[in-house]
């Protein structure tokens, strides 16, 4: 069995990582709120998520978002 090569390139442009730090400073100074809710944000993960998703918005290299995945009940169907 071959080791699997890791890929050399950057998963996230710079464009990305000026965004995330953008939003990590507004999550820290307590101005960051959420989209349609407009809570204030307080989950480091959620900020950062954010970051991602503007940035995307924006055309920044950043990698598609995972597939969720389908409940176990649709696969299972009652006759």
């Amino acid at each position: 069995m071959a080791a699997k090569k890791k890929s050399s390139a950057k998963k996230y442009g710079p464009k990305a990582g000026k965004k995330v730090e953008k939003v990590m400073r507004e999550k820290k100074s307590g101005t960051l709120k959420s989209g349609r809710s407009g809570k204030k944000v307080t989950s480091r993960k959620q900020a950062i998520a954010i970051g991602l998703s503007e940035a995307r918005k924006a055309g920044a290299k950043v990698p598609k978002k995972k597939a969720a995945k389908k409940s176990a009940k649709k696969s299972s169907k009652k006759k």
